[in-house]
């Protein structure tokens, strides 16, 4: 499956980039990429743990970036 979330509060490419570096990182992630500029995450998990992993990338956001959320 893959969904597209909106980003709040993302402060900067660099931000960005370690962002979807530490979520490419996680088990499960098939594929993840943050753009900066329209401040979006796409996301890429197989169907039957989709919400398992987005939980997971929900809560790394927020230990790395704790001013940036994921609307859902």
């Amino acid at each position: 499956m893959r969904k597209s979330f909106k980003l709040d509060e993302i402060d900067c490419a660099n931000c960005a980039q370690k962002l979807e570096d530490a979520i490419n990182g996680l088990e499960g992630v098939e594929s993840a990429s943050v753009n900066f500029m329209t401040q979006k995450l796409t996301l890429s998990a197989p169907d039957n743990i989709f919400d398992n992993v987005l939980d997971r990338v929900v809560k790394l956001t927020a230990d790395l970036e704790p001013d940036c959320e994921i609307l859902r």
